[in-house]
């Protein structure tokens, strides 16, 4: 099978499988996390077929909606690639993105480490702030029926892997819980630079919110 072939039966593959996802974690969120891998990859000396692949499965059966099982989507992802003759070097390299690419609370100790896993990490991460990132949290947050905001309710900086799971704050406190840390923790230089961008993209933002929250000018 031929590279073009394999990209576009995973392409076909994961539209299928999130034909019903939530907003938020959809197709187009595959897509844009595809889009700026290749962008940072450009970048960087790495496999690119493990960076695409990586890209377009690492969310296949994303374990917030699958009960917090973590082993539904590496399953998923070896089954196909197992399926389309991928040699088991990159199907290993492929789940081992998978497994690690989560930001699971920011707590947890890194097990592995690769500049392909780092690229797309880093494009995920890029597509959870910004204004896509600010629209997708609200949209999780509608999804979930939270609250937009509780004056009293402050955002918890040290959860353990399992409360950030199952956290149900209000939206706004995600933005400190998770979309504020994720500049800090980019990996390459590409990534970085997007980064800074939409980190004050989103500090502007809240400002406004408070603001019109407060009824102040």
């Amino acid at each position: 099978m031929s590279t073009l072939d394999l990209i576009n039966n995973t392409i076909l593959f994961v539209k299928q499988k999130l034909e019903n996802a939530e907003g938020g974690h959809d197709w187009f969120h595959i897509e844009r996390v595809y889009k700026n891998a290749l962008l940072i990859a450009d970048g960087e000396v790495c496999d690119l077929m493990v960076v695409k692949l990586g890209a377009l499965l690492h969310d296949i059966a994303d374990s917030k909606f699958h009960a917090g099982d973590e082993t539904i989507g590496p399953k998923i992802a070896r089954e196909f690639l197992s399926s389309n003759a991928v040699d088991e070097v990159t199907i290993q390299h492929v789940i081992k993105i998978i497994e690690n690419i989560s930001f699971k609370g920011g707590n947890t100790q890194k097990l592995f480490s690769s500049i392909e896993l780092d690229i797309v990490q880093d494009a995920d991460r890029l597509d959870a702030i910004g204004a896509i990132g600010i629209a997708r949290t609200f949209n999780y947050g509608g999804f979930k029926n939270r609250t937009l905001y509780n004056p009293e309710i402050a955002p918890n900086l040290k959860m353990s892997k399992e409360e950030y799971k199952n956290n149900e704050a209000p939206t706004i406190n995600h933005f400190y819980e998770k979309l504020l840390l994720l500049k800090d923790k980019m990996n390459t230089k590409t990534g970085k630079q997007i980064a800074q961008e939409r980190h004050l993209f989103m500090e502007k933002f809240l400002s406004q919110f408070y603001a019109e929250w407060e009824g102040v000018k």
